[in-house]
């Protein structure tokens, strides 16, 4: 709808400032000469706002001139709502921000809105934890807010793959992934993703730095996941598996399933995607007799191997 694509507009520009219209346009997923027509229909309801030309230039509203826009739609109101369970802003320690945010957005409400809103509080929750969420201690994370906020040099103890060793790090973003949170930073100019569970010790540095001017967090971090996915290593493995407990594997999100074959006599073939020799083995092993590896041979041959090691250790009892 128009209106709120207008309104999309305002806001925007009251929170970010000059925009050109080719961002406005993308953002809005509208064309400029669209927008251009938006434009002159805010300036035509006595919106103060105007086009700089040139290099630099873009929309912008007169400096100083704010609105109180509270047309919002229920829909939006909802949505909001919904935020309220989210386990990231209790990582961050915004919770309590948060509880008030909303207190104050319900007492603003419309008496139609309120009760829409008790009652998708009452019937929806967000529960980010998985089931075998281990204990969560992110000691760190408060002072690494902090320094990006700031931004602020951290010195840290980094663990990988059993060894402690210090970083100097200029901290440029923070990343939420389900419930696991990384460190966007920068070290001897290069930019590199750390796990922040894998940080044992944090210091703030008093010392500043300066931010790269076209650093994008969102666009580094989708760039970052997909040459990420493309170094995950490969064990391509071809099994039969009891039709039954085809779905069952299906339903498993650490399994890759690459192609599923049509049952014949109460059998499917299955062709995945297990990463490594090793994961395939214990992945496998589970179903027992109900899977039957067909490729590749050393992997039959390795299963087979443990087998013949448990029948030696209970034949022993």
């Amino acid at each position: 709808m128009r209106a709120d694509r207008l309104l999309n507009i305002l806001l925007h520009l009251q929170a970010k400032g000059k925009t050109t219209a080719r961002e406005l346009a993308e953002k809005l997923e509208v064309s400029e000469r669209t927008l251009h027509r938006d434009m002159e229909a805010l300036s035509s309801a006595g919106i103060p706002i105007y086009a700089e030309r040139g290099i630099g230039g873009g929309w912008s509203l007169s400096e100083g001139y704010r609105t109180n826009l509270t047309g919002m739609r229920r829909e939006e109101v909802l949505s909001l709502l919904l935020l309220q369970s989210s386990r990231i802003l209790e990582d961050l320690g915004r919770k309590k921000d948060l509880d008030s945010a909303f207190l104050k957005l319900l007492a603003a409400l419309p008496p139609a809105y309120k009760k829409d809103a008790e009652t998708a509080r009452q019937r929806i929750h967000i529960d980010g934890a998985g089931w075998n969420q281990a204990i969560r201690d992110l000691p760190v994370l408060p002072l690494l807010q902090d320094a990006v906020w700031e931004d602020r040099k951290v010195e840290i103890l980094y663990e990988k793959e059993g060894t402690v060793s210090p970083r100097n790090l200029e901290p440029l973003g923070l990343v939420a992934k389900d419930t696991t949170w990384y460190l966007v930073a920068r070290r001897s100019r290069e930019i590199r993703i750390y796990r922040i569970s894998r940080i044992r010790e944090a210091k703030l540095t008093t010392e500043r730095f300066e931010r790269p001017k076209k650093f994008d967090l969102s666009k580094y971090w989708e760039s970052w996941l997909e040459d990420f996915k493309t170094r995950i290593p490969q064990y391509r493995v071809k099994i039969r598996i009891k039709s039954p407990l085809e779905l069952k594997i299906q339903r498993n999100p650490f399994l890759k399933i690459l192609k599923v074959s049509p049952p014949k006599k109460g059998w499917s073939e299955m062709e995945l995607d297990l990463e490594t020799r090793e994961w395939a083995i214990g992945s496998l092993m589970r179903f027992g007799s109900a899977v039957e590896v067909l490729q590749p041979e050393e992997l039959k041959e390795s299963i087979l191997s443990k087998a013949e090691e448990i029948l030696i250790l209970y034949r022993k009892g």
